[in-house]
């Protein structure tokens, strides 16, 4: 049985320069260095430099960035599951 449209997740990664994501429900917080996104999956943590975010369409939860991509990390919590992470990043 698949999973309606707006649960599905995929990460489409072009030469460590481009990030595609689909199932991004929000972004938590944002800088040069550092993206976390909360996903239909759980936060997830993508790490490098000259990072910028290009889309996030509400909508769709479709998300779109480009930067030097060091790393991908999902936390093993989801983001709107624990209040006290967002409280103290």
């Amino acid at each position: 049985m698949q999973k309606p449209a707006a649960q599905l997740h995929n990460i489409i990664m072009e030469n460590r320069r481009e990030l595609r994501i689909s199932g991004v429900k929000d972004i938590d917080s944002f800088t040069e260095t550092k993206i976390v996104l909360s996903t239909v999956m759980g936060e997830l943590v993508v790490k490098g430099e000259d990072l910028h975010v290009s889309v996030l369409e509400a909508e769709t939860g479709d998300f779109s960035m480009s930067g030097k991509i060091k790393s991908l990390v999902y936390n093993s919590f989801n983001s709107s599951d624990n209040l006290f992470s967002k409280m103290f990043r």
